[in-house]
């Protein structure tokens, strides 16, 4: 039986590297704006939310409904400067995170595919 990529990194390692991303978001003055005080229920949303995303539990859903993620970002001014500085800063926290097989590969180009889908404002 295949693994999901949830598998593989497993929930420990993706949690860390999830809290590593919001630690670099939050020092980063380039999108640090477009979030939220509180940098650790966005945190808690990321990982119900990647959880869902890679192939693990619905958490997400069952605690907030169907994703929408283009309709819950709507309210932030989301442009092509932003989606670069969000991808670099997932990108540093994938890359240090070290997932086996490859899956760290996959896990930014989907990532890569769904941020560029968030833009809704041109530069």
């Amino acid at each position: 039986m295949k693994q999901t990529p949830y598998e593989i990194i497993g929930q420990e390692a993706l949690y860390r590297m999830i809290d590593h991303f919001y630690t670099l978001v939050e020092n980063d003055d380039r999108i640090n704006h477009l979030f939220p005080g509180d940098f650790a229920e966005t945190a808690r949303k990321q990982k119900q939310f990647l959880t869902q995303f890679l192939g693990g539990p619905d958490l997400y859903t069952q605690e907030h409904g169907h994703p929408m993620l283009k309709k819950r970002h709507m309210p932030f001014v989301i442009d092509h400067h932003a989606k670069d500085a969000w991808l670099e800063n997932m990108h540093t926290a994938i890359e240090t995170a070290q997932f086996p097989d490859g899956v760290g590969d996959y896990l930014y180009e989907r990532l890569r595919l769904t941020a560029n889908y968030m833009v809704n404002t041109e530069n």
